[in-house]
């Protein structure tokens, strides 16, 4: 296995992704920043994303030799075995997890489990070949990330991170819909019953729609409830306006142009939802 292979067998795209919604729960409720506790944050998130990462290369090795855009992964191609695959991970989780507990605590080193248990054995292995809700209840994955942050600086202040991470759960389908859409054919080659390959990229608009409307409802609760204030307020109401415009673009002309137009413009609204907790909190 090349020294490329092996950092496309731990996501990093995803693993960063990981790292900075930790670091969100962590300044949503610090009253200060701490530059060290943040990199040791984001060194046990991206190893704890990293191990089931790599669970998930070996676990669907055979459905992505079936799809052209996962068709040279490296477990795909037989260049690495699943023995040594399913053992480095298992290093990951646990050295990600003994980070989190020597520097923070164990509520966070629980919640980084949680997080890989939700994708690994709920998502991956349960759902995803089973049933088109596969993503739903697997965006909870995410959601843990949130609350590993918060609870590295306070375990008990909750309702903040709590909605942050409703927020992020709700963000997951609209994201992650508009890319099946994009990639139905080989979803469908490989049997997997996304969303659009079983109800069509129609319904799967009207679907990516609904989604949103309660995503961006629930963006708006930390400013609502008092939680944060304008800067994030503002934030919240420009980005899920655009996001909408969006999402209504793809259910009167639902093309895979449009569809890939949601998926880009999902990152970016995510990215500022973020950015805007942490001016209202540290500006």
């Amino acid at each position: 296995m090349t020294f490329r292979q092996f950092i496309e067998l731990l996501k990093p795209r995803i693993a960063l992704m990981i790292a900075l919604t930790a670091v969100t729960g962590y300044v949503a409720v610090a009253d200060k920043v701490d530059t060290l506790a943040l990199l040791l944050l984001t060194l046990a998130m991206v190893l704890g994303s990293a191990a089931s990462a790599v669970f998930n290369h070996v676990w669907d090795r055979d459905i992505d030799r079936l799809m052209r855009r996962t068709a040279k992964r490296p477990m795909a191609t037989g260049a690495g075995t699943p023995a040594v695959g399913f053992a480095l991970a298992a290093v990951l989780m646990i050295a990600g997890m003994t980070v989190a507990h020597l520097v923070f605590n164990w509520v966070v080193a629980l919640h980084l489990f949680l997080g890989g248990f939700v994708y690994v054995a709920v998502y991956t292995v349960w759902l995803k070949r089973r049933h088109w809700t596969n993503i739903i209840i697997g965006g909870a994955a995410g959601s843990f990330a949130i609350l590993a942050g918060a609870a590295a600086v306070n375990q008990t202040d909750w309702m903040l991170p709590m909605v942050l991470a409703l927020v992020l759960f709700l963000w997951t389908p609209s994201h992650f819909w508009a890319l099946a859409i994009l990639l139905k054919d080989d979803y469908r080659d490989a049997g997997v019953p996304m969303l659009p390959v079983v109800v069509g990229e129609q319904q799967t608009a009207y679907w990516i729609l609904a989604n949103s409307v309660a995503l961006v409802g629930s963006s708006l609760l930390p400013w609502t409830m008092g939680l944060l204030g304008p800067v994030y307020g503002v934030t919240a109401v420009v980005t899920g306006i655009g996001l909408l415009a969006f999402n209504l673009k793809l259910v009167l002309t639902p093309t895979r142009y449009w569809a890939g137009w949601n998926f880009a413009a999902s990152m970016p609204y995510l990215l500022l939802l973020f950015i805007g907790v942490f001016f209202d909190k540290h500006w």
